[in-house]
């Protein structure tokens, strides 16, 4: 016991910083779909696309703004104010910080879905985001 609360003590430092990366905040996401549902059999790139490029009832997609090409720059539909681009290939600082990725998320997916994202969503999201090269 005392060796598992030593080991659970040094990995918990890392646990941050793996979370302020695109790959650890799909981690994270994983763990939270599998407890949302036992059934969960993994992200799909595929999905994440489907997901951002189509409306879901409301007047934007996540395309909308951030445009089909997540490579490019995008421009906000109201505000006019530019976004760099959401993949982090064309966009390094793009989900290096996980509190930062949960606030937009939860912002831009009241907007476009009308609630908020399920984690499986998201990790579609940046697993899609992630394959753009």
């Amino acid at each position: 016991m005392k060796r598992l609360l030593v080991l659970l003590a040094l990995a918990a430092p890392l646990t941050p910083a793996l979370a302020d990366t695109a790959a650890g905040q799909v981690q994270q996401l994983a763990a939270e779909a599998k407890a949302a549902n036992p059934g969960f059999a993994g992200f799909s790139a595929a999905r994440g696309q489907q997901f951002f490029t189509t409306r879901h009832g409301n007047d934007w997609s996540c395309s909308s703004c951030h445009t089909v090409n997540p490579m490019q720059s995008g421009k906000h539909d109201v505000t006019g104010k530019v976004i760099r681009p959401m993949a982090p290939a064309a966009n390094p600082e793009r989900f290096t910080d996980a509190a930062k990725t949960a606030k937009w998320f939860r912002r831009n997916c009241k907007d476009v879905v009308g609630r908020e994202c399920t984690a499986a969503e998201k990790g579609d999201i940046l697993t899609w985001l992630m394959s753009l090269k």
